[in-house]
């Protein structure tokens, strides 16, 4: 399979650089992967698609206020995107500067805290702080939003590039299908009988990462930490024993879910994965996606024609781009029912 087998022509105008004033006002672009059936309609009529018995699976990572600025003892001026938190003070980071700082020297923070390069490990490197981590994070560091929002990230942002179910900090990036969800909608999920659980993906930065190989199968993915629980394990057997669909909100969550099974059962996990699921490869948990619009050539939009088929799903990409659907992060949403014959690129041909 060929990388240029996922490219689509996306107009710039359809890049949601903002969310919109509500979470739930998003639009949803229904895909049935059995059939390719497509409908147009609006995230809240999500409710229409789930039934009881179902269970939703969330990713509860918090993205972090990851970015910072600072110079370095010599002068030269330079920014910290934070990738990993590894413990109370150290980090793994990516720092853009003219000139990579050695291990030993020191950088000035914007408001005069010190950090200290301690060692590099390939493109990233580790960082030791004057003090711990995340107070520090919250107090100074701006929002990571993803290179295609080519705007500053401003107030509005440290709540609205957060799902509301946030709870374990250790994210550089949203699981952005969780946030057209509302308290009000998770009422009315829980309402409609439908069960919830939560995994933890700590999304890091490769995830914007463009695959630079031209064979798919050459592609190495970025590892991320992820934690799947014996009570979502639970959660799942007792789904499927039911009858129920496992719906994953977000490719994090599927991501999280598929890694824990990938033996064919799942099994808690708590560690990293790399995980790449791209046309050909097996599901042996997920039933339904809900999820977002995806770059053209992306590992993510890989996933979602490995779930819906690949001619379904750029036959879905090109009906969201000619009914001018807003993609990426803050943009419009799909729900998408899992083909079993999913085909790729060499079958649609």
């Amino acid at each position: 399979m060929r990388v240029s087998d996922f490219q689509f022509e996306l107009p710039d105008r359809l890049i949601a650089r903002h969310p919109l004033a509500e979470r739930r006002a998003s639009r949803l672009l229904c895909l049935d992967g059995p059939s390719g059936a497509l409908e147009h309609r609006h995230f809240a009529d999500l409710l229409d698609y789930l039934r009881p018995g179902d269970l939703m699976v969330f990713n509860n990572t918090r993205v972090i206020p990851a970015r910072l600025f600072g110079r370095k003892e010599s002068g030269g001026q330079l920014e910290i995107l934070v990738e990993r938190v590894l413990d109370g003070r150290r980090v793994l980071a990516h720092v853009r500067s003219s000139k990579s700082p050695k291990p030993g020297s020191r950088i000035v923070l914007d408001d005069g805290t010190l950090a200290t390069m301690l060692a590099r490990h390939d493109a990233l490197f580790e960082l030791e702080f004057a003090e711990d981590v995340l107070p520090l994070l919250e107090r100074i560091g701006h929002m990571p939003l993803p290179p295609y929002i080519d705007r500053a990230d401003e107030a509005a942002d440290r709540e609205r590039y957060q799902t509301v179910y946030a709870a374990r900090a250790g994210a550089v990036a949203a699981p952005t299908a969780g946030l057209h969800f509302d308290q009000a909608m998770l009422q009315a999920i829980a309402d409609k009988g439908v069960e919830t659980a939560q995994v933890t993906l700590h999304v890091g930065a490769g995830t914007f990462q463009p695959v630079r190989v031209e064979r798919i199968e050459d592609h190495h993915m970025h590892s991320e930490w992820l934690e799947v629980s014996q009570s979502v394990v639970d959660a799942v057997r007792a789904c499927k024993a039911r009858g129920g669909r496992v719906v994953a909100v977000g490719t994090t969550s599927v991501r999280s879910l598929e890694t824990a099974a990938r033996s064919g059962e799942i099994e808690p996990f708590a560690g990293d994965t790399n995980i790449f699921i791209y046309p050909g490869r097996p599901f042996h948990v997920v039933d339904a996606l809900v999820t977002n619009f995806h770059l053209p050539e992306s590992t993510l939009l890989m996933l979602v024609s490995a779930f819906a088929g690949y001619a379904e799903t750029m036959a879905a990409y090109r009906a969201a781009v000619d009914n001018e659907y807003r993609f990426f992060s803050y943009g419009d949403a799909m729900f998408i029912t899992r083909n079993p014959a999913a085909a790729g690129p060499e079958d649609a041909a």
